[in-house]
């Protein structure tokens, strides 16, 4: 055979279509457009078999082959079809079982199997993952949602109000069958709590001194919802973000936020100042009532000491007539003359008057220090004025006859 032939290396193909050498022997691979060919016309043969009906003629031996590969698709259809059934829970996450779309049980994490659709389905909800709303900006703080923001105090202002939600699914069943957009749902009853705590509050402590309050009211109210609703959800956090009066009204609210703080800061200064006044008021009109009730008492003391020295006096007095008024002369004229600086001295049979400036001397000796020969030379001091010598006592006695 030439090499040049068509027909080389295909062999003689018997009555059947089939190759084959002499013989009957396969000399290569089968053709796959001929078999191809032989299986459209033996699901043919078979399809046309059941369109003509039963006849007397006994099922061929093709028949038989196209039925068996039939039933193997079919087979393998249904095993495609229950495997579909296998599904994949990841831990953080489980698998709510839908039957003909109602509730039928829930898979926790692992390799789980269902019926396939469309008896069974399944839906895989994430129980670890952290969900935001962010309610009255988008993704930043100056990126506002005004529709969202301003709300409406308790002292009819309107404050621009941007805060933040952060929440977990911790019922499953709950959050796919309860609501039916549960996300949605969670974004509007964040706003309808916030409204309501802010309707409740004035604008300077929402904007000044409440915040964390605000917050932790809020939260509470969201999750009161949430539990009341049964939408599966907890809320985590609610965090204010950013809290100002309209843009538009910013500078005239600036304004009147100077003048209360001028305002705060001048009773704060009173008060300092009162603070400092009214307690040495107190102090100095304590001292002078201790004063007063001291002075009171010393001479009251006073009073009484005289009173008594007096009585004891006129009890001497009684009994010795003459000596009582001469201690009572002398202690007299010590008291007077021990109060000044002059010394004047009385010679019994001279007209003259002595008067030594002894005040002078005294100053003197007091600014400089004497020295020895100033001393020997210095006179010698006359004796006190309160203890007369032997010449005073005559003198002072013959007055006393005088008198009498």
């Amino acid at each position: 055979m030439s090499l040049n032939d068509p027909n080389w290396g295909r062999g003689s193909r018997g009555p059947d279509g089939s190759r084959g050498g002499p013989g009957g022997g396969n000399q290569g691979p089968p053709d796959l457009d001929e078999l191809w060919r032989n299986f459209n016309r033996k699901l043919s043969e078979l399809f046309g078999r059941r369109r003509g009906g039963g006849g007397d003629e006994p099922p061929s031996s093709g028949g038989r082959f196209a039925f068996g590969g039939a039933g193997l698709l079919l087979l393998v259809a249904v095993a495609i079809w229950l495997a579909s059934g296998f599904y994949i829970v990841v831990e953080g996450t489980r698998g709510v079982v839908l039957t003909f779309g109602k509730f039928s049980r829930e898979t926790t994490s692992g390799l789980n199997w269902r019926l396939p659709w469309p008896i069974q389905s399944h839906e895989i909800v994430n129980l670890a993952q952290v969900r935001t709303l962010e309610v009255g900006y988008r993704n930043n703080v100056r990126t506002k949602v005004l529709k969202e923001s301003l709300m409406l105090t308790d002292d009819e202002n309107i404050v621009d109000l941007q805060f933040a939600v952060q929440y977990l699914v911790k019922d499953a069943q709950a959050y796919v069958f309860a609501v039916r957009r549960p996300d949605e749902s969670a974004m509007q009853i964040a706003e309808t709590a916030m409204r309501e705590v802010i309707g409740k509050n004035r604008m300077d402590a929402i904007l000044y001194e409440t915040q964390v309050d605000i917050a932790n009211k809020a939260h509470q109210l969201m999750q009161q919802i949430h539990d009341r609703y049964n939408t599966g959800i907890q809320i985590s956090t609610v965090t204010i973000q950013n809290a100002q009066p309209p843009e538009q009204v910013q500078a005239a609210f600036d304004d009147a936020v100077k003048a209360n703080q001028d305002r705060e800061r001048q009773k704060n200064e009173g008060q300092a100042y009162a603070n400092d006044v009214i307690p040495r008021a107190r102090g100095t009109s304590s001292r002078l009532l201790q004063e007063a009730e001291g002075y009171k008492q010393r001479v009251i003391a006073n009073a009484e000491g005289d009173a008594s020295r007096f009585k004891q006096v006129l009890t001497e007095y009684a009994k010795a007539p003459q000596v009582t008024r001469e201690r009572i002369y002398i202690d007299t004229m010590r008291e007077v003359l021990s109060s000044t600086n002059k010394i004047m001295m009385d010679y019994r049979g001279s007209g003259n008057l002595l008067y030594l400036p002894l005040d002078k001397i005294m100053q003197q000796a007091g600014s400089a220090p004497l020295t020895e020969s100033q001393a020997a030379q210095k006179p010698a001091e006359p004796p006190p004025a309160g203890e007369p010598g032997p010449r005073s006592r005559e003198t002072l006695r013959n007055r006393e006859r005088v008198d009498r």
